[in-house]
């Protein structure tokens, strides 16, 4: 089952509440999301994206995940 954008942006609403987050992508596959959140700040990219993948609470995981592919940007407010 393919997910939405805003079921994308709901689960990381949960877990960035304050977060600046944009969801892009109509396939419900493979989407885009870019997340500006102030938890960011100090850690490196790999840590930010870990984060974010968490919050994700395993729809990208394994071949039945629901979403399959996520482009994702993040960064803390500037």
């Amino acid at each position: 089952m393919p997910m939405h954008a805003d079921e994308l942006t709901t689960l990381l609403r949960e877990s960035f509440p304050d977060a600046d987050i944009t969801v892009s992508g109509a396939d419900g596959v493979h989407m885009a999301a870019m997340v500006v959140d102030e938890s960011f700040r100090g850690k490196n990219r790999v840590q930010q994206q870990r984060a974010v993948y968490a919050a994700l609470k395993g729809k990208m995981d394994g071949p039945d995940g629901e979403l399959h592919a996520l482009a994702l940007t993040t960064k803390a407010p500037e």
